[in-house]
């Protein structure tokens, strides 16, 4: 089912142009056992209605945002960038890193320099 989706940075688009993250939960801090990282990388609530999630726009500005949708409709209640968020979960929500998403890569932007062959 598609549907529109707002990027914070970008405004509205269709929800092709953007990458799910899973849902947003908690990192085990310190030196986590196995059992607590088993449940943080395979266990999720997956809650039929509203949930906070992690979207990033692979086909935009490539920044990682939150957004909060229920599931039963796809209807997005609210988008903002990490630590925007009303009622976060905690101060640094941990941002997932862009490099570890598939098919993306370093892309040049105005003002790098690159050198051209040819």
């Amino acid at each position: 089912m598609s549907f529109l989706l707002t990027c914070p940075n970008c405004g509205v688009r269709e929800v092709t142009d953007f990458g799910y993250g899973g849902e947003v939960s908690a990192r085990p801090t310190g030196n986590p056992s196995f059992r607590e990282l088993n449940t943080y990388n395979y266990f999720r609530r997956n809650v039929a209605g509203v949930q906070r999630e992690w979207w990033f726009h692979r086909s935009g500005c490539r920044a990682w945002f939150i957004a909060e949708r229920d599931t039963r409709t796809n209807d997005v209640k609210l988008t903002a960038l990490p630590g925007e968020a009303a009622g976060s979960e905690d101060d640094d929500p941990q941002t997932p890193e862009a490099s570890k998403v598939s098919g993306t890569g370093s892309r040049g932007e105005a003002g790098d320099e690159r050198s051209e062959a040819g």
